[in-house]
């Protein structure tokens, strides 16, 4: 059933950002920190067994430096620099395996995986540790590891994990810098956005359902994993919920909508429990360069699946992107 409000209001809903002081000081103190450390992709071949693409297992410094993991996927025998998109992972999965990422590498594009620190034992396996500075209690998952303060907070890492891919895919030699893109559905559709935010020279942004925008209304209008793990927190911790909100704010997808520039195709499922149409459409209607979105009005948070992937297809070769 549907879950939230009209489309028509849909459309035309466009809350203000969750407060955040000094938002853009805190990241780019966050991100000058991290690009302290350069760009040193590791790549170690991979035997895929495929015939027409090449993959690397490769490691490049995130937050801290710390090492974070991926692949690298390309069309074997393509001299020239290719597009690249950077491609970030749902709540709970990291990088999988290889040939599980083969739809852009067979478009024409080069691929590059971020394996999301601490996650990779859900739906796909993972490799990357999260190396959390102290924190106070939170609920299983990652959506309050570290809510006590913007500082601590789990996806300050994961963030700049995302800004530090970017980066490194630019600096591969097969990559073309100019046509980097972040994509990701569900939670790494919200990575995506950050990292848009955070990098706003990307070429393109494909945001499919994302996870992480306007969270404090998310947590008000869906009973449904994860946004309980942060409902579950703030029932507990009575007289922490404005800090935590206050956290959230520097991770939510509105704060980071407005920065973003780059096109934008964003997807949503008008019967999405998981991610209210609201916040969707919240982020959307934010965004600070040009943007269309995708509406499927009977699916849920799996938004349009293989068809969304055809309109993503469709959306970089318009914009030049991707070769016709």
């Amino acid at each position: 059933m549907y879950v939230d409000l009209p489309l028509p209001e849909l459309r035309t809903y466009r809350p203000d950002p969750p407060p955040a002081p000094d938002f853009d000081g805190f990241w780019a103190k966050t991100l000058d920190a991290a690009r302290q450390h350069e760009v040193a992709v590791h790549r170690q071949p991979w035997d895929v067994v495929l015939a027409h693409v090449d993959v690397d297992d490769v490691a490049f410094p995130g937050y801290d430096g710390q090492e974070v993991r991926g692949w690298f996927l390309r069309p074997r025998g393509v001299t020239d620099p290719l597009p690249c998109v950077v491609m970030f992972e749902g709540y709970g999965g990291g990088r999988g395996m290889p040939h599980e990422w083969l739809f852009w590498p067979a478009a024409g594009a080069a691929a590059l995986v971020m394996d999301t620190r601490g996650q990779g034992s859900g739906h796909r396996v993972g490799v990357t540790a999260d190396v959390a500075p102290p924190s106070g209690p939170h609920q299983p998952g990652f959506l309050t590891l570290g809510i006590e303060s913007p500082e601590t907070y789990y996806y300050r890492r994961v963030y700049t994990d995302a800004a530090r891919a970017v980066d490194a895919a630019r600096s591969l030699p097969e990559v073309d810098p100019a046509r980097v893109v972040v994509a990701g559905g569900s939670q790494g559709g919200g990575i995506a956005l950050a990292a848009a935010g955070l990098v706003p020279d990307v070429a393109a942004g494909l945001f499919d359902v994302p996870f992480l925008c306007h969270m404090a209304r998310a947590v008000e209008i869906t009973d449904a994993y994860p946004y309980q793990e942060l409902r579950r927190w703030l029932r507990m911790h009575r007289y922490q919920v404005q800090q935590a909100l206050t956290t959230i704010a520097y991770a939510d997808g509105l704060n980071f909508a407005g920065r973003a520039q780059a096109p934008a195709l964003f997807s949503v499922g008008l019967m999405d429990e998981i991610c209210p149409p609201s916040t969707v459409f919240a982020a959307h209607n934010r965004y600070g360069g040009p943007a269309r979105i995708t509406v499927w009005p009977y699916a849920g948070h799996e938004g349009g699946q293989v068809d969304q992937a055809l309109e993503q297809l469709a959306f970089l070769r318009e914009l030049g992107v991707l070769p016709q």
